[in-house]
Formats: C-alpha cells, sequence, structure tokens
C-alpha cells in the first residue's frame, strides 16, 4: 500500500504520531527526522519503499503531530528520544528494523544501536551526521531555529524555508510547497510559524555537547552507510572518513551537490540506499 496513514501512540506519557507505510508482517525500516523536521520529510522516500517495507516515519515528541513536553529538560534529550523509539517499536510488535536517520534521527539511532536497540536494528544510514558535530555548525543551527519566524502567507513561510534548507539539494517546487505545509501551523495570532515546541530549540541550545558519541560509535555492530553531503558544515570530512576506520567500519559516501541535510529524493541518492538496504521492487510473499 502506497498511501500514507496516521497512527497515535501513547508512549511515555506522550502521544506520538507515526505517518506508517506499507503492510503489517513485512520488513520495517524505521525513518527518523532531523532537529527541527517532521515524520513528513520522508514522504518521498517512505512512497519509494512502501511496496515492500513497512515504513514507519514518527515526529519526534515537541514536533509535528505529536505532543509537547510539560517537562522539557528531561524529555527533549536523545537519550530520551531513544528510549521512546523503543517502546514505539515494542509497542507495535517490531523485532528487527534497518533504520535511516537524518541529522538528529541518526543520532538517535547510533544511541539505539549502541545500546537498546543493539541486534535489533541490522542496517544503520546515517544522512549527514556522525559522532562529532562541527561546533561551527551548532552556533548556525541555533541561530535559525531560535528565530521562531511567523508569516503572514504560506508563500512567505516556504520563501523562508528555501532560503534555510538550500543545502538540502534538488528540490521541485511542488516539494518545497509539501515541505512548507508539513512544517506549518497557524499560531494563536492566526499567522503561520514552524511545528515545534520553542522548548525543543532552548534545551538544544543548551546541551551542545550531546551529539558527541564516539563511544557509543563503538559499540554499534549493525552494517552502517554515512552519506554526507560534499558542502555540509556539520559532519566535517575528516570525522566521515574516521567513521570508515572505526567501530562498525562505515560505508561513505559523499553527495554532490547537497549541504546539510540530502533529501534523500533523487535517482542517485535512491540507488545507494537500494544497494545498502538490498532493496528490490518484488512485494514479499
Amino acid at each position: 500500500m502506497t498511501s500514507p496513514r496516521s497512527m497515535y501512540l501513547a508512549i511515555g506519557g506522550h502521544e506520538i504520531h507515526v505517518t506508517e507505510w506499507g503492510e503489517a508482517g513485512w520488513p520495517v525500516l524505521v525513518m527518523w527526522h532531523g532537529l527541527a523536521r517532521t515524520g513528513r520529510d520522508f514522504d518521498v522516500l517512505a512512497r519509494r519503499y512502501a511496496g515492500r517495507y513497512r515504513v514507519l516515519c514518527p515526529d519526534t515528541i515537541g514536533r509535528g503531530r505529536s505532543s509537547w513536553s510539560r517537562q522539557p529538560d528531561r524529555d527533549y534529550s536523545l537519550a530520551s528520544y531513544a528510549g521512546q523509539a523503543v517502546q514505539l517499536l515494542d509497542q507495535l510488535g517490531v523485532g528487527e528494523c534497518q533504520w535511516i536517520g537524518t541529522s538528529m534521527g541518526g543520532l538517535i539511532g547510533i544511541i539505539a544501536a549502541a545500546g537498546s536497540l543493539r541486534g535489533r536494528i541490522t542496517r544503520l544510514v546515517l544522512n549527514d551526521i556522525g559522532p562529532r558535530i562541527n561546533p561551527e555548525s551548532i552556533t548556525r543551527i541555533r541561530a535559525y531555529v531560535a528565530a521562531r519566524p511567523s508569516f503572514d502567507t504560506m508563500v512567505e513561510l516556504e520563501a523562508f524555508l528555501r532560503q534555510v534548507y538550500a543545502p538540502f539539494g534538488r528540490l521541485g517546487d511542488e516539494e518545497w510547497r509539501h515541505l512548507a505545509e508539513t512544517s506549518a501551523r497557524r499560531g494563536d495570532d492566526g499567522r503561520w510559524t514552524l511545528h515545534y515546541d520553542p522548548e525543543v530549540m532552548r534545551v538544544f541550545a543548551a546541551h551542545p555537547d550531546d551529539g558527541h558519541l564516539w563511544r557509543e560509535w563503538e559499540r554499534v555492530t549493525c552494517p552502517v552507510l554515512v552519506l554526507r553531503g560534499e558542502n555540509s558544515d556539520v559532519l566535517q570530512p575528516e570525522v566521515a572518513e574516521e567513521m570508515t576506520r572505526r567501530g562498525p567500519l562505515a560505508r561513505l559516501v559523499t553527495v554532490a551537490g547537497c549541504g546539510h541535510a540530502p533529501a534523500l529524493n533523487v535517482a542517485a541518492q535512491f540507488a545507494v540506499l537500494d544497494d545498502f538496504l538490498g532493496f528490490t521492487s518484488a512485494v514479499p510473499s
């Protein structure tokens, strides 16, 4: 089934929204989004794999249609997100899965694959992220996610996102509009704003070292594919290269024409993922 379905799960006192594709009983492919994004970022990729996998695209708490935390300093952390991922899979009866994580979603994948989901994550794709984040990029990210701009029109919001997320690579007009619509909610004043809890960004800004995960990296045992945007300021080339020599000895692919992070929406990127995941178009029996 190539149409998405929404489900809402009660996890740790939160309501977690998941966009689900494919059929129950098929191999599971988790796609986890970045810091200020939602699971709908993966619609193009999820639709591609929905004929072969049960694809799960959660909204992390504080984003999208998932609930906001009343205890943000406790709940808006990588360790907390990884714990919620375990509960999500357990609640859905998922034993093993493959995992594609963009930016923050990749950090969650590293923590989970090194710990509570070790042996259950059988393949891990890290989209422009690694065990050490460039400190200069954290300063840049803080600046735009903390601004919380609002807009009178969707056209204005889309123009803002086109500027901020230009490093994603080549997106068509329909993809930019989809990105804008799935990133937006109306505020109390009726203006468009971005679909995340401002407290997420306050906590992120207060803990810049949370993304230092070399110790966890050494504990990952499953095969790992690292996609690095050619122009990325988040995953530095030397860190990406070191990931191929330590821990799970990742396979590294540089994605031309992208920064942070590749949108995973074009044929060349599909081909790399297909090869790593062992994807075929045949429907499982």
